[in-house]
């Protein structure tokens, strides 16, 4: 019995949200409408971006990739928990499981140097108008996107090599939906300080330093919109940056409560909580975050559907002559 409990795991099993069948239809519907929704959002702001010269700037360049990183995050995650609402064996092997943490840890950095270029960007916009055009350019725009992808993999790489150098042998059961960092080290019998160290100073380091980054950020641009005498030149600053605000307190709030904690203080059942807030609510409410308050956003919208009717009408004209109906505005 003891060897067994030491042999090598070449595959987990997944404990999900509920053991319940009752339950697994409605929690297989829930997640299925939330990827599709998050699809859709992300999908849409991507295509939106790409069609109107209007949104063709720094920060809508960003915001596109912001959108891609939530669609691989999501996609990463939701599939195979979507698998297991259907199946009875909620297997995943060692491979997928390991590339699922690299994915995962991939997008999550990516993401967080994403919004701290997002940061930078409009404090340039608000803190620099003149020099925003010069400083802000292509190349760096590419520079930055590229060194956020780097820090991405690189973090990824330590993360997921820093949990799967471990034994694991105490139980193939992960009690989480997917496989995360946290619940994977509770499966290791070897000491884990190290290891748990190391992840910590690499989350800790990619969190607190694009933070920082941030805040400073912000804080010159309060700093700046609380110079200008106008209400309604303040009310147009603030709402420019309002959306990405509201993202970052969602991702960070969560990112900081999940990894910075003491290993004591860790309850699975809680960190699967906060990691479906992070990793499948904040990708589904990024595209609504910034096309509610988002007057360019709506503009595009607006723009899109017009061409989308505009088509349809011409299209119906045409169907219609072919088979030599009168056409709207024509009399019979």
């Amino acid at each position: 019995m003891v060897e067994d409990n030491y042999t090598f795991a070449s595959e987990f099993i997944l404990l999900g949200f509920t053991n319940r069948e009752d339950l697994q239809v409605t929690c297989f519907v829930l997640f299925l409408a939330i990827y599709v929704v998050t699809l859709i959002g992300n999908l849409g702001v991507i295509i939106l971006i790409r069609m109107d010269l209007c949104l063709h700037t720094p920060m809508y360049f960003f915001l596109s990739h912001l959108s891609l990183l939530d669609v691989c995050y999501s996609s990463t995650i939701i599939p195979q928990t979507l698998l297991n609402f259907l199946v009875e064996k909620k297997v995943i092997s060692f491979v997928r499981c390991a590339s699922q943490l690299f994915s995962f840890a991939t997008c999550a950095t990516t993401e967080c140097y994403v919004l701290a270029a997002m940061a930078y960007d409009r404090y340039m916009a608000i803190c620099n108008p003149l020099l925003y055009s010069v400083v802000i350019s292509q190349r760096l725009c590419t520079g930055m996107l590229t060194g956020a992808y780097l820090a991405g993999v690189i973090s990824s790489t330590i993360h997921t090599v820093s949990i799967f150098c471990l034994p694991f042998c105490r139980s193939k059961r992960i009690n989480h939906f997917f496989c995360d960092g946290p619940p994977l080290l509770a499966l290791a019998c070897s000491d884990t300080h190290v290891n748990e160290a190391m992840v910590s100073a690499v989350v800790g380091f990619n969190v607190l330093s694009t933070t920082v980054f941030i805040l400073v950020s912000y804080l010159s641009v309060l700093s700046t919109v609380l110079r200008i005498r106008s209400m309604a030149g303040r009310h147009k600053a603030f709402s420019t940056c309002a959306s990405h605000l509201v993202s970052i307190a969602l991702y960070y709030g969560s990112s900081l409560f999940m990894y910075l904690r003491p290993g004591s203080r860790h309850s699975l059942e809680h960190d699967e909580v906060v990691s479906m807030l992070y990793s499948i609510a904040v990708p589904m409410l990024n595209p609504l975050i910034y096309s509610l308050r988002n007057t360019d956003m709506k503009n595009a919208m607006r723009k899109a559907k017009g061409r989308v009717f505009s088509s349809l009408s011409i299209h119906g004209s045409r169907s219609a002559k072919r088979r030599g109906l009168p056409c709207h505005g024509e009399e019979g």
